[in-house]
């Protein structure tokens, strides 16, 4: 078979998914019921704290999973203040932020916040744990904590019900080990497929209540949620890939062995 037949199937068999939706079926783990758990626990007008603690290279995986998580926030009415500890993430939650928000109309500065990105991780992690004004004066725009709404009351860890590490690397570890393990803070984490082995001690050993891993992960949370979206797409068109390129294997198997028999 021509090279370019088989990169026409393959570009055809990722496509077509992403444009029409098929909706292969996909089963919800434990792991990621936990964080939609952990979520749904909390009260109307509850402050989560999401950190984007990622690059930019991770983004197909990273967006559906802070998208589905976000949506879940905001349609339970809880104030989300979102930031980054890397500073890719800086403008990537920023911008995945204010567009969940907008979609279910909530404002900014009383609803949700985006703090903005903060070097040297393990201070600033520690030092939300004394003084959350110190280490954010400001948000992202240059407004003062002080005076927004939903910023104003809050004093330290003690003011945030649950915190949510949006992950590609080892950055969960801090927030388990300083606000979790220190401050005794509820943590549930999002990582990229890759990450997420070396996260599952944590999770057997409750350092962590829940864990979404990679864009499998996304598409069950958009299952628990009922809004679907890039995850669920995403998995369908990785599916259909997979599909064809084992169809394509076996056939050249089948076509080696038939010429080989043809020769002797």
């Amino acid at each position: 078979m021509d090279r370019r037949i088989i990169f026409a199937l393959i570009a055809f068999s990722v496509a077509f998914p992403l444009v029409f939706k098929i909706g292969l079926p996909n089963r919800v783990t434990e792991e990621v019921k936990d964080v939609y758990d952990a979520i749904n626990s909390l009260d109307s007008g509850a402050v989560v704290l999401v950190s984007f603690d990622h690059e930019a290279s991770s983004l197909p995986e990273i967006k559906p999973m802070a998208e589905a998580i976000l949506r879940h926030c905001f349609s339970k009415n809880l104030k989300v203040i979102s930031l980054a500890l890397l500073a890719e993430g800086t403008a990537i939650g920023d911008e995945i932020t204010r567009n969940v928000a907008n979609e279910y109309h909530e404002g900014y500065g009383r609803d949700y916040v985006f703090l903005g990105f903060r070097p040297q991780s393990t201070a600033a992690i520690l030092g939300m744990g004394e003084d959350f004004h110190r280490v954010f004066p400001e948000d992202y725009k240059g407004s003062s904590t002080f005076e927004l709404e939903i910023t104003q009351n809050i004093k330290n860890y003690d003011d945030i019900s649950l915190i949510i590490s949006v992950a590609d690397g080892d950055l969960p570890s801090y927030w388990i080990n300083y606000a979790g393990a220190r401050y005794h803070k509820k943590i549930v984490i999002a990582v990229t497929a890759v990450m997420a082995t070396t996260y599952y001690p944590y999770l057997s050993s409750n350092q962590i209540s829940g864990l979404v891993g990679g864009l499998k992960g996304a598409a069950e949370y958009e299952i628990l949620i009922k809004k679907p979206g890039m995850g669920g797409k995403g998995m369908d068109a990785q599916s259909v890939a997979h599909t064809v390129i084992l169809i394509l294997v076996v056939l050249g198997n089948i076509s080696y062995f038939w010429s080989s028999k043809k020769k002797r």
